[in-house]
């Protein structure tokens, strides 16, 4: 299996599920449940889950959040390129999930704000051929340096590249953003991710973007999925399922696309790939496998 860089946010999830809406000023009960979590390793432990060799560059605080986090990393077999802050916290988000299974967050990205440049120690991209980056690197001007440093090593290595841009919210400059990516070989927006890049939901729309990235790969959950490239669009349906909880799939969907891409399978095999694991994602607490 192809060895897979990932950078991104590594942190603790704090998933609350409430069956009714929020009374402002007032009491819910709920189902509270304390997870791993950050899209980067999210990602990374999807990879890990379907056998790729998989490191995780990031940067964690110095306290019992971070050594937990690299603990439970490590057991399930990713490697821990960390760097470790002396004075942030490790990054926490707490994550509301209503009774349809549809989260909202409320993030602090903690030592992920203070990712550096000089944490992207070249070695860590030694014996891997893919590097994946989560867009949330990007989208922070304090963290944005190190993304971009990221993708460079990556190039340098002859690495080939995917990013995910995350969060549609915080793309505020999109020509800003295409310029950050351009190079990239695969890039993979949900549908308001793609809304932001090119000002429609269509699939097709993200033509329009191949003179800046080699191929992209749009996630519409309940509509399925689509791959954009020279040749065309290819499309998949949505597999079926219950949401339980829909925190995560995207960096499920990610690790599915890419295992089977990179295994040299057909772009429509790695959408269902994706979709499948994305289905997977959802139909559990919690956005890790």
């Amino acid at each position: 299996m192809t060895g897979i860089v990932v950078v991104g946010d590594a942190g603790l999830d704090v998933v609350a599920r409430h069956d009714q809406p929020l009374p402002h000023g007032g009491d819910a009960r709920a189902a509270i449940r304390f997870t791993g979590g950050g899209a980067g390793a999210n990602t990374a432990l999807w990879l890990r889950s379907l056998g790729a060799d998989t490191t995780l560059i990031a940067r964690i605080g110095n306290d019992s959040g971070g050594r937990l986090i690299r603990a439970e990393l490590e057991e399930a077999g990713v490697r821990c390129a960390f760097a470790t802050d002396p004075e942030a916290p490790t990054c926490c988000v707490v994550v509301l999930v209503d009774g349809e299974g549809q989260r909202s967050m409320l993030a602090d990205r903690g030592a992920n704000k203070r990712f550096a440049p000089e944490d992207v120690a070249p070695e860590a991209l030694t014996g891997s051929t893919h590097l994946h980056l989560s867009g949330y690197v990007l989208l922070d001007p304090s963290s944005r340096p190190a993304g971009l440093a990221a993708l460079a090593a990556a190039k340098e290595a002859g690495l080939t590249t995917s990013v995910d841009p995350q969060a549609a919210a915080h793309i505020h400059d999109p020509a800003a953003f295409l310029n950050d990516v351009r190079g990239t070989d695969l890039l993979m927006p949900n549908t308001e991710e793609l809304v932001a890049l090119t000002g429609s939901s269509d699939p097709a729309s993200a033509t329009e973007l191949l003179d800046t990235v080699g191929a992209v790969v749009v996630t519409a959950g309940l509509a399925g999925a689509s791959w954009i490239d020279a040749t065309g669009v290819a499309s998949v349906p949505a597999v079926e399922t219950t949401c339980v909880d829909s925190t995560g799939a995207g960096d499920a969907f990610d690790a599915g696309i890419l295992t089977t891409w990179l295994a040299g399978e057909s772009t429509v095999d790695a959408l269902r790939a994706g979709t499948r694991l994305g289905a997977l994602a959802v139909s559990r607490i919690g956005p890790q496998p």
